[in-house]
């Protein structure tokens, strides 16, 4: 092959035209001793795409094929990888390098490397050309952000695993989350069934904590011990100082966002960690809602390369399922996924498949 490749893959040319999709040629990377290709089986599909293209996020770097939620082939691998093996079964999620010399990379917070790369939208740090994502033909990795799929889950309900799903499972295991600890999880989207799902594989005593009652049944069937809906009257008097740890996936902090009420349900130093990055947003704070019970805030962001493996494993061992719904890639049904996804018209994640016919075998 050619030093600098072509891929092919569905690119957006601008936030005002958001919601069109073209198949265009692209140039990648080239080909690196740590690198893995991977011709892509399928991709998942996340707020993070709609919130990028959208310009929601600020300014991007386009045309641009978004997704970051990949599950393909390793068709070869660089001379010096040692983590993957041409023919695996693979997932590229939200991040594509970092230096992994610093402080942070060297202690499994690679994600939090000052010089960190995303999936898509990015520039390669020797050539300045920009990543793009998985509504693409193939995509280049460097090996560390390459991550082998466990055999007993099917790619479709894997590829929704490498964004939302670590994002949800990195915070509850860096905090605690297990037997004898009760969580609460803020929201039912796509982050937050995930929260769900994996509080319960870890043993916590998992609670939904939702504006409505709409989806407690949806809730009570991915295993939730409880639900509590913020639009019931002292809906957290019978629950106060008995959280261990909130995972907030919120998408709104706008008026009407309880946060003082949601504190006050945590017991002496519990956590409430933020996963969702909502717009324009900002979460208002008293500095009283902390005198009570000394709580702390934080959040997270993705996962290092140690747990999307454990949290692989723990899905394959537990039978974790996520909720997805599967949606043939093409330009057309982009754009009609990206506008359901925009409504929040899926429960509660959706996949793009059938690759081979939009890309070839």
């Amino acid at each position: 092959m050619a030093q600098n490749d072509q891929y092919e893959g569905f690119q957006v040319e601008s936030p005002a035209t958001w919601t069109e999709f073209h198949k265009n040629k692209f140039v990648t990377k080239p080909f690196g001793d740590h690198d893995v290709e991977v011709k892509i089986e399928c991709c998942g599909v996340c707020a993070s795409d709609i919130h990028t293209i959208s310009g929601g996020w600020g300014s991007q770097k386009f045309p641009l094929a978004v997704g970051h939620e990949i599950v393909g082939k390793a068709l070869r691998v660089g001379p010096k990888v040692t983590l993957i093996k041409p023919g695996e079964r693979v997932g590229v999620g939200a991040q594509s390098w970092s230096c992994l010399e610093c402080r942070q990379c060297k202690n499994d917070n690679e994600t939090y490397c000052s010089q960190q790369v995303d999936t898509y939208g990015a520039a390669w740090p020797d050539t300045g050309i920009v990543t793009q994502g998985g509504y693409s033909s193939h995509v280049r990795t460097h090996e560390h952000w390459v991550f082998p799929i466990p055999d007993a889950i099917p790619s479709h309900l894997a590829a929704p695993m490498l964004c939302a799903g670590i994002t949800s499972y990195s915070p509850l295991v860096r905090n605690g989350a297990g037997p004898g600890k009760k969580v609460g999880i803020v929201g039912l989207g796509g982050l937050g069934h995930f929260g769900v799902l994996f509080a319960k594989a870890l043993g916590a005593e998992t609670w939904v904590i939702s504006r409505s009652h709409s989806k407690e049944a949806d809730a009570k069937a991915m295993g939730a011990d409880g639900f509590l809906a913020t639009a019931d009257k002292d809906w957290n008097k019978e629950h106060l100082m008995t959280f261990d740890l909130i995972i907030s996936t919120a998408n709104n902090f706008g008026e009407g966002f309880d946060l003082s009420g949601y504190l006050a349900l945590l017991d002496v130093h519990g956590k409430w960690i933020s996963v969702g990055l909502p717009e324009e947003a900002t979460l208002n704070i008293k500095p009283q809602d902390f005198m009570n019970n000394g709580c702390l805030i934080g959040a997270s962001h993705l996962g290092s390369r140690r747990e999307m493996l454990e949290m692989f494993r723990l899905a394959a061992d537990k039978g974790v399922k996520s909720w997805v719904e599967t949606v043939p890639i093409s330009a057309e049904n982009l754009s009609k996924t990206m506008q359901r996804l925009k409504k929040t018209d899926v429960r509660y994640r959706f996949t793009m498949t059938d690759y081979d016919k939009a890309f070839g075998a």
